[in-house]
């Protein structure tokens, strides 16, 4: 380059003459140079000072990389040797978030609490009154060496069971660099976790807490050992409100840390794991009245407005003591009954009549009253999505055979089964479908807790009967609320129509327990309910049916959009 220049600088000089037609020809070339390849422009040497800066910068470079260099090697070099021998590389497990539980109105039942101290989240539910409906997890396990043998959240009762590849999201996976002190000197994210779905349960918490509350205070305070409550949606199966009383704390069992407490509930008497609403079959008393007045009229063994006399007790021969009388006993003289009285004060002689024939009067027979009860679903499970569901007990001849050593079947059998005696075993979720195809004149609704699950909602069966049949139970059980046993319910800012039963259970029959079921509003049936009081003091005059009612007053208040 130096050359070219100097050469260029000669041959200036010894012909230093231009010629005028040069000077013209260069400028009329001017606009056609090149100018990105420097052509129309004086080449120029680089200068000495900065050939100077490039080479102290070289150097400078050269001279920071060597005492780095010559640090890592020389004065570091044994500590990281030592590092690279001690050091190992473990792949760690990144716990995926566990889904979120929320109810119908996205207030979080279940969810993750962060804890600095773990490498797991901590799961956290809503309490009291949910823990039945939400179940608890089982935490992931390590063995004595620090390997975890169980390396995610399982789910163990209720939807945290039933849902649990939902929720459970997938794991992922890092690679970390520890000491021999266990300490992390780097880690790698291999694989990111994987958070698990949410789940919009069907349930409107403000009702369930209280509701939960109402039960928890009556047994309290009037020495019954639990019970429990269903609100549901007539139309589309969705659980408004699903409560068991006594019930276990979720975080406690998931935990699995207070021992003391956990041992407890496996030693309460109140069977505080047992959900009431599925699991709990219990005597159904009264409640399975309406059912049955269905049942007669389909048959056409009776009319509707045909009275039956009940002057406390009706009396057969005992088929034991030949010249003795069996009484059946009516819990009170209630006179001259239709069919819509007789639901309405509840009278057992009616029930005894149309169930198992007296006298003039011609009764359904076991196999039909096995037979209505089934239609509407009682003695069989709902298929509700929550695990451990029972499905009740209708007693028949081939029952009775199997569990009292080959005894034949009673004409006084049937009449305890008529009036939901005797053997007869429900679980609230179930009576709670029945009474909701009374409602809706003979859908049987599949009841659900997920919102939005269509496939359960359109999955529904229908029951043939006549409509005009199914109303005048209807009838009969609003009645019930203005003028007969349910008249707790009967409030001025919705139309109820409900059933009442007293079931005595225990052989000294001194226990009962408490029922009623029903529906609102009266002309156009949204909701329906059971509450089921269990086992309190034949004597206590407060049952079940002053749960609805506080509980009717506070949705009033609080909820009034239901009675809409």
């Amino acid at each position: 380059m130096i050359r070219r220049i100097f050469r260029k600088q000669k041959i200036r000089n010894a012909n230093s003459f231009v010629e005028p037609d040069e000077i013209f020809l260069d400028s009329q070339n001017l606009q056609n140079f090149d100018r990105q390849q420097f052509e129309g422009r004086i080449e120029k040497p680089i200068s000495k000072k900065n050939i100077i800066a490039v080479g102290l910068l070289f150097v400078l470079f050269l001279g920071i990389f060597y005492s780095r260099l010559g640090y890592l090697q020389i004065k570091k070099g044994e500590a990281y040797l030592e590092r690279s021998q001690n050091n190992t590389l473990e792949k760690q497990i990144i716990f995926s978030d566990r889904g979120i539980i929320y109810d119908r109105n996205k207030v979080e039942l279940a969810w993750n609490k962060k804890e600095t101290n773990l490498p797991t989240t901590i799961r956290t539910y809503l309490s009291p009154g949910f823990s039945h409906i939400l179940g608890y997890v089982s935490y992931p396990m390590k063995d004595k060496t620090g390997n975890y043998w169980q390396s995610v959240f399982i789910g163990k009762d209720g939807l945290e069971k039933q849902y649990n590849d939902k929720l459970k999201g997938e794991n992922g996976s890092k690679i970390v660099e520890i000491d021999v002190h266990n300490k992390i000197h780097s880690e790698n994210i291999v694989n990111a976790p994987k958070r698990g779905a949410d789940l919009v349960t069907t349930i409107d918490s403000r009702i369930q807490k209280e509701l939960y509350t109402l039960i928890k205070n009556l047994s309290q305070s009037n020495s019954f050992s639990g019970g429990s409550g269903v609100l549901i949606d007539i139309n589309n199966g969705e659980i408004i409100s699903s409560v068991s009383y006594p019930e276990y704390d979720s975080e406690v069992l998931s935990l699995g840390k207070d021992v003391k407490k956990i041992q407890g509930y496996f030693n309460d008497k109140r069977k505080v794991f047992l959900d009431k609403t599925i699991s709990g079959l219990y005597t159904p008393g009264s409640i399975v009245k309406p059912f049955f007045a269905v049942g007669a009229l389909t048959e056409k063994i009776i009319d509707p407005s045909k009275k039956i006399l009940s002057t406390g007790s009706i009396s057969i021969p005992n088929p034991y003591f030949p010249g003795q009388n069996t009484v059946f006993k009516d819990w009170k003289a209630h006179g001259w009954t239709d069919m819509r009285e007789s639901i309405a004060v509840s009278s057992d002689v009616y029930f005894y009549a149309i169930g198992g024939g007296y006298a003039d009067q011609k009764g359904l027979g076991i196999a039909n009253i096995e037979k209505y009860a089934r239609l509407f679903g009682i003695g069989t499970k709902t298929g509700i999505d929550i695990p451990d569901e029972k499905e009740g007990v209708i007693p028949s001849p081939a029952w009775k055979l199997k569990n009292f050593k080959g005894e034949p079947w009673r004409i006084g059998d049937t009449y305890h089964t008529a009036i939901g005696q005797y053997g007869f075993q429900v679980t609230p979720m179930e009576m709670t479908r029945a009474v909701s195809a009374l409602a809706n004149y003979g859908t049987l609704i599949n009841p659900h807790y997920i919102l939005g699950d269509t496939e359960k909602e359109k999955n529904v069966s229908k029951i043939n009967l006549e409509k005009a049949y199914i109303q005048v139970a209807h009838e009969g059980m609003r009645q019930s609320v203005l003028s007969g046993t349910s008249s707790p319910l009967n409030v001025s800012y919705v139309k109820v129509a409900a059933k009442t039963g007293t079931a005595q259970v225990g052989i000294s029959k001194s226990r009962v327990n408490s029922w009623i079921i029903g529906f609102f509003p009266y002309e156009n049936p949204k909701y329906a309910f059971t509450i089921m009081m269990e086992s309190g003091p034949s004597s206590n005059g407060v049952g079940a049916s002053s749960i609805m009612r506080q509980l009717l007053d506070w949705m009033s208040i609080n909820t009034p959009q239901y009675f809409k």
